[in-house]
């Protein structure tokens, strides 16, 4: 699987929005330590602009942009061989090469690029507001490789996006009982009870949570 086969199965702007939060809200809920935790949303990233990520603490990471122009999505593998450490520190050929102007500026982010700003990518997808579907650039991937742009292991619980897939990548990641009925709750945007949190995690109260519902924009009664 590449970028290529992933822009096939991605949902819409809406739903992907939606899918980032609920793995927000429930990593929050998990991992009351936001340094341990895999996924995250923050609503308020800048002005007009939201941002979802993910990073697995092995060097591994995304970043999905969610602003009026639509969303851009920049994924890094470090180990792929499209990385541009291995290429003589420039993106790979084609990664980022098409991606249109109402999207370069993030591109060129700060928080994207390295400290000679070079783009820390070896997969990007990108929607227009307008458009009926994802886009990517035209890559010529290196041979022999399953995953040359890690886009499968990257992108794997967008690509996936049924509750059960969520349950397995947590209980093997925090090596913990997940339970399957909470986490459809959480993906449905259900508003989070007391008896929903500590059916995911029955160290946090739900007050504790307050300020990651914030961030998250997650839907809470008013």
């Amino acid at each position: 699987m590449t970028v290529h086969d992933v822009a096939r199965r991605l949902p819409t702007i809406a739903d992907l929005r939606d899918l980032c939060r609920s793995l927000a809200m429930l990593d929050a809920i998990l991992s009351p330590d936001w340094e341990s935790r895999y996924y995250s949303f923050n609503a308020a990233w800048a002005e007009g602009e939201e941002m979802a990520s993910m990073r697995n603490g092995s060097g591994d990471e995304y970043s999905i942009v969610f602003s009026a122009a639509g969303a851009y999505v920049r994924g890094f593998d470090h180990e792929s061989p499209m990385s541009p450490y291995g290429n003589d520190g420039e993106p790979w050929p084609g990664v980022i090469d098409d991606v249109p102007g109402v999207f370069k500026p993030f591109v060129e982010e700060a928080a994207f690029t390295d400290e000679d700003g070079v783009p820390v990518a070896t997969a990007c997808m990108w929607r227009e507001a307008t458009d009926n579907q994802w886009h990517h650039g035209t890559i010529d991937f290196p041979p022999d490789r399953a995953d040359p742009d890690g886009a499968a292991g990257l992108f794997e619980l967008l690509v996936n996006r049924s509750p059960e897939a969520f349950q397995r990548f947590a209980e093997d990641y925090y090596e913990v009982s997940v339970d399957l009925g909470a986490v459809s709750d959480v993906y449905a945007l259900r508003p989070l009870g007391q008896e929903l949190v500590s059916s995911l995690n029955a160290q946090v109260d739900l007050a504790d949570l307050a300020q990651d519902i914030s961030e998250i924009g997650y839907p809470q009664p008013r």
